[in-house]
């Protein structure tokens, strides 16, 4: 247990014990590239989580211990100092974030660890911010409910990260619950539970083990095409401020205005955020057949609409749809990552030795297999 061992170092380090807290990781079932265009998303928190012991010092300084890199550091809350180690910009992040909206936070003594896989698209970040920002918030007794702490989450990413994502990650480990996705209104930031029971199904992720150079310069490409086509839409129906305001009448009305990449992208996002609220309906009725066939209709959206895929998650998107695994998708923007897979029991056995053996003789490396559950968010555990 990650807990275990973070109490012994914990009690080696500072002769003391403290409060334990955990966030989780997150997947996001359905909903890709909708966020930044005021659409829609579908996450749950997953059963694999960053755990952190903490307690106040007494000092005006955080010293920190990461178990999972046998790195410690110490650091003030000053305006400028920033430490140097990239884990430890997250706690900073946090804490000073903290302070910009009024709080007073004092020095604490923290080790932490984790079982969320780096670079797979669990957004291990997301977690960490969270747990800092869960555990700050409780053991100082601050008046930030769950939105605010997904929203300094994020601005960490912002301003002391440097990485401008949106805020599904962060709201996903804040707000996670056991059985339930969340529908979050990525404009509004309105949500609301959907039920996720899938008896007699897996959930399971299937990282490739590659990530392609285009990534960021594609992404930023795409968000392009719809602003392109959004400013054009704009003009005919003065309302629509974000691909999400439009329909694909609208976007049929100005087919000759806009070129002809702009527009499949366009047409993508449209039809992803319709998706998405059918696939809701679906799991409303625990109709996971239908959330399946919208999960395929999302992956060949992403690969040949929007252009996102690659060989490698195309080639495990096969795979699934040969073994008759229900649903799958590629997971987050793309080049590269994991697939989400909704599996039936009885498929699951053959369908992961297939995807290892097939995959690994053609790419000549073994993907690597992450089992999820639906689980809770941000919170103080007892130990």
């Amino acid at each position: 247990m990650k807990t275990k061992v973070i109490q012994e170092k914990f009690k080696s380090l500072f002769e003391t014990e403290g409060a334990f807290y955990a966030s989780p990781g997150r997947i996001n079932l359905i909903g890709e590239h909708t966020d930044y265009n005021g659409g829609f998303v579908l996450p749950g928190a997953i059963d694999k989580a960053i755990y952190c012991e903490i307690k106040p010092n007494g000092t005006d300084k955080i010293r920190a211990f990461a178990l999972d890199l046998e790195e410690y550091a110490e650091f003030t809350l000053d305006e400028n100092s920033l430490p140097a180690k990239s884990w430890a910009k997250y706690i900073y992040g946090v804490c000073r974030e903290m302070m910009i909206r009024g709080a007073t936070v004092e020095g604490f003594d923290t080790v932490f660890a984790g079982n969320v896989p780096l670079g797979a698209g669990m957004s291990s970040s997301a977690a960490l911010e969270s747990c800092f920002a869960y555990a700050v918030n409780n053991m100082f007794k601050l008046w930030f409910d769950r939105v605010e702490l997904a929203k300094i989450g994020q601005a960490t990413e912002h301003n002391y990260v440097g990485v401008k994502c949106g805020i599904m990650d962060q709201f996903a480990s804040c707000f996670g619950k056991t059985g339930s996705l969340i529908r979050l209104d990525c404009r509004s930031l309105e949500y609301q539970y959907v039920p996720f029971n899938p008896n007699g199904y897996r959930l399971v992720l299937l990282n490739t083990c590659v990530t392609h150079e285009l990534a960021s310069s594609a992404y930023n490409k795409r968000r392009q095409s719809c602003e392109n086509v959004v400013a054009i839409i704009k003009n005919r129906h003065p309302e629509v401020e974000l691909l999400r305001d439009a329909n694909l009448d609208y976007l049929k009305e100005v087919a000759n205005e806009v070129c002809p990449e702009d527009y499949i992208r366009a047409e993508f996002v449209i039809e992803e955020i319709q998706r998405l609220l059918d696939a809701c309906v679906a799991l409303e009725k625990g109709d996971y057949e239908t959330v399946g066939k919208k999960m395929y209709e999302t992956h060949i959206g992403l690969s040949r609409k929007y252009e996102v895929s690659c060989e490698e998650l195309d080639f495990l998107n096969n795979i699934a749809r040969e073994c008759g695994v229900t649903g799958s998708r590629v997971m987050g923007g793309g080049f590269g990552g994991c697939t989400v897979n909704l599996v039936k029991n009885e498929l699951y056995d053959g369908f992961i030795r297939r995807a290892i053996e097939s995959y690994e003789q053609k790419f000549k490396i073994k993907p690597k297999i992450y089992d999820v559950i639906i689980s809770d968010g941000a919170k103080k555990l007892s130990i």
